[in-house]
């Protein structure tokens, strides 16, 4: 996994508008890529929730969100209109941004053992160096978390 201080690296993916979007185009920007399981789950929904509830801040404070997951185009666009989500969700389905980020492994719950997304959010400033990593994020109330560490670091 990626460390504190470490360059971010580039990608280019599509969101659940079906555009292309790439890290490097918020170049000169604070971002928060946020990496989470599933669509439509209730952990993934807090959060995105949580984020959405503090859109005004992120919107004042010029902070760009993107989520990430392994979901489909579609499935990004179901739960962005449902959730009424103001954000980009990039639907990585060959966990080709995970692993350049080092997100994608193996998991355990419940006794069992599957691969799948760690719950990460990379906090990125406006060189496109990571500056804060959120493991295992609280999901009801991230955006806080987000916009609270963004602060201490300006």
């Amino acid at each position: 996994m990626l460390e504190v201080g470490d360059q971010a690296p580039d990608f280019t993916g599509v969101t659940g508008t079906g555009d292309s979007i790439r890290l490097s185009d918020h170049s000169g920007s604070r971002i928060a890529l946020y990496f989470y399981p599933k669509d439509d789950t209730s952990g993934c929904t807090a959060e995105a929730c949580s984020i959405r509830d503090h859109w005004p801040e992120f919107d004042k404070s010029g902070i760009v969100v993107i989520g990430v997951s392994g979901d489909s185009v579609e499935s990004h666009q179901k739960f962005s209109a449902k959730h009424e989500l103001p954000f980009a969700l990039l639907a990585d389905t060959e966990q080709t941004v995970m692993n350049a980020y080092g997100v994608w492994g193996e998991k355990k719950m419940y006794g069992k053992t599957f691969y799948g997304v760690k719950r990460t959010t990379f906090l990125i400033d406006e060189s496109g160096k990571i500056v804060k990593i959120f493991k295992r994020p609280k999901t009801k109330i991230h955006g806080q978390e987000i916009l609270d560490a963004f602060a201490a670091l300006s």
